[in-house]
């Protein structure tokens, strides 16, 4: 469960069934409820602690390392929570010229494949994304172009794998297995602190099962008493060695966005 976590991502009345589950601490040993159940409870969890947020926005520097070579870009994010699906966003490139007003607009849903475009402005055309692409690289970082949609529960099959320690603080360790047979990963584990079900790092595995790209978001910050946000992200590539670091800051909630903001019109005059 990505980033989608509100760079781009964000992260059920499944309160019940985490109490239950979590609780006592012991719901690793219970065998009656089982890892499948305790991984579903957990993600459940993660997404029931994020909802009310309503929409929000927020500046973006995103850095692409490529051995000694380093090039930046400045984009904003804006993002809208939809009832009984999943989530809108759109990206919007600033800088530097070569991107500029580059807009990239996602739809992420629960039951059904997930919509996205991109609008070129060299070309002035809005180009739809393809199911069968979306693994792809997105403007040449390291992100895909699905790790840019929410985290939807309904999407991935879920195992809790156990309990582990990460710099200092203590996590539950989930695999997900993405449903979407397009899906450029075979499975996803993740570290999942226990205290504010944030997620700390995630490791991706190819459709050969092997470890492919490792995300790491940290520098967490509360926003309105309730939705914690990273302010830094960064994948790392391990077959290329490439890096790409996203910082967002001045986030922004209640803004008054609505449907008509996220439309292939809206993509084409996002400025």
């Amino acid at each position: 469960m990505p980033i989608r976590t509100q760079f781009i991502a964000p992260f059920v009345s499944a309160l019940c069934l985490c109490t239950a589950l979590l609780a006592n601490g012991q719901e690793q040993n219970n065998t009656a409820n089982g890892p499948e159940a305790i991984g579903l409870s957990i993600a459940k969890e993660m997404k029931a602690r994020d909802r009310g947020w309503v929409d929000n926005s927020a500046e973006m520097e995103m850095v692409l390392h490529n051995g000694k070579r380093e090039s930046r870009r400045e984009m904003r994010v804006l993002s809208l929570e939809v009832a009984d699906d999943g989530d809108k966003s759109m990206t919007i490139f600033d800088s530097p010229n070569d991107v500029k007003g580059t807009a990239f607009l996602s739809f992420t849903h629960t039951n059904a494949m997930d919509d996205q475009w991109l609008y070129l402005p060299a070309l002035k055309r809005v180009k739809r994304i393809a199911s069968k692409n979306k693994s792809g690289p997105f403007m040449g970082s390291e992100f895909a172009y699905e790790d840019l949609n929410s985290f939807e529960v309904e999407q991935y099959d879920y195992r809790w794998l156990r309990d582990e320690t990460l710099d200092g603080q203590d996590c539950f360790v989930i695999e997900s297995i993405p449903r979407d047979e397009y899906s450029g990963y075979s499975k996803q584990i993740s570290w999942i602190d226990k205290t504010h079900y944030r997620a700390l790092k995630i490791d991706f595995y190819d459709r050969k099962d092997t470890l492919l790209k490792t995300l790491t978001l940290s520098d967490y910050q509360l926003h309105l008493d309730k939705f914690w946000r990273p302010t830094k992200q960064s994948m790392l590539n391990h077959k290329n060695q490439r890096r790409t670091e996203v910082y967002l800051r001045n986030y922004q909630f209640g803004t008054g966005l609505d449907e008509s903001d996220f439309t292939e019109n809206s993509l084409k005059r996002a400025r």
